[in-house]
């Protein structure tokens, strides 16, 4: 390995893993770009931490049926505005046990009226794994009952983040909620992630009267106002349907008209890239148009390609949770986090019943996750860079 390449390995990989790498010998010099790039990838903590939270999210959000202890609408009318449920692995005589929970009295403030809850130790409720609960259809195909943990009676529930002022479950609700919060933008960020590469590259590589009519478009898409413009699609399409199918269409029909930043910018790129040798070269070759645009072109600014991406996904999950917020996106009994938060406007709601804010954690992790892992994928897809 000559010095050169030594000092390369070490800007990129690191001291410890240059040297590994001096000891595994060619090998690292036959390895391919992906390899490459994996390699940068895992060095970047934070996106390799993002990478498992938002696994962690998405596999609760396919499994929501079984690992929420409660369906979303099932009320306890006994347990309104319940306070997060206290778990316990020590009894009230000091003696250790599996967690459980206490019997819960109930009583009424005198003075404000509220509900007020008080443990009877000598009540004991253990909670157990694969407990009988609310029926469900798993994905809307196997029925079952089976939850992942519970005290198997609604005398006392488990409420790990507490009720709403209905009796319902937060934490199921939540699990629930990031079922359509976390998924449904991703087909809206795909189309207009298409569109805007695919316009925004015959844009910037074509130029003359192509590129005027592209910009000219664009310049138009770009002056409509998207909260008017949505609830007038809002208005517009059928209201006997269900609200998640009438979200999602809103939700396509603006990513068809929101692809217009990324395409000015990759117009840009194309425009300073169309005249490079290896381009000029790749022409003369005989390659086509779409060939050069797609193998030479993209790939030369792929990191914020990928940028892009991961950004506008969140982008869509704020959207859908500050739509849902004013009411104008999803509305009850659609659960997603943003219906969660409706809850939550009064500020007088708020001071009473804190818990009812934890949709706003789970928003901002999701969003920084996100985040996070679009910096490690940008870092990666340039491998030689630091």
């Amino acid at each position: 390995m000559t010095q050169a390449a030594d000092t390369r390995w070490q800007k990129t990989f690191g001291r410890r893993k240059a040297k590994a790498m001096r000891q595994r010998g060619e090998e690292f010099y036959r390895a391919g770009q992906w390899q490459l790039v994996w390699w940068k990838f895992r060095r970047h903590k934070l996106a390799n931490i993002a990478l498992v939270v938002l696994g962690i999210f998405y596999f609760f959000a396919l499994f929501a049926e079984f690992l929420a202890p409660y369906a979303p609408l099932h009320r306890h009318k006994l347990f309104v505005t319940k306070p997060p449920t206290v778990i316990h692995i020590r009894d009230a005589q000091g003696n250790f046990r599996l967690p459980f929970v206490y019997g819960i009295e109930r009583s009424r403030d005198p003075v404000t009226m509220r509900p007020v809850y008080k443990e009877i130790t000598d009540q004991i409720y253990p909670i157990k794994l694969f407990v009988r609960g609310d029926e469900y259809k798993l994905w809307g195909l196997f029925p079952s009952n089976l939850h992942l943990f519970g005290t198997g009676t609604d005398d006392v529930p488990v409420f790990i983040l507490g009720s709403d002022k209905i009796g319902r479950d937060t934490f199921s609700r939540i699990i629930y909620g990031g079922r359509i919060s976390l998924t449904i933008g991703l087909i809206g960020v795909f189309i207009s992630f298409f569109l805007g590469m695919a316009l925004g590259g015959i844009a910037g590589y074509f130029g003359g009267a192509v590129d005027e009519v592209i910009m000219r478009l664009i310049d138009v898409l770009v002056s409509l106002p998207s909260i008017p413009l949505f609830m007038a699609l809002a208005a517009a399409l059928p209201q006997n349907w269900p609200q998640v199918r009438i979200y999602f269409y809103i939700t396509v029909i603006l990513s068809i008209l929101g692809w217009t930043g990324l395409a000015r910018t990759i117009r840009g790129k194309m425009l300073s890239l169309r005249e490079e040798d290896y381009v000029m070269s790749a022409r003369l070759d005989g390659e086509s148009e779409g060939s050069i645009i797609a193998r030479y072109m993209l790939p030369g600014f792929t990191s914020y390609i990928i940028v892009s991406l991961t950004l506008s996904i969140p982008g869509m999950i704020l959207g859908e949770t500050s739509l849902s917020f004013l009411g104008i996106g999803l509305n009850e009994p659609t659960v997603s986090w943003g219906t969660m938060l409706k809850d939550a406007q009064e500020l007088q709601v708020v001071a009473q019943l804190p818990w009812l804010l934890w949709p706003v954690a789970f928003v901002i992790i999701a969003v920084l996750m996100f985040n996070f892992l679009g910096d490690g994928l940008r870092d990666a897809a340039d491998p030689y860079v630091t």
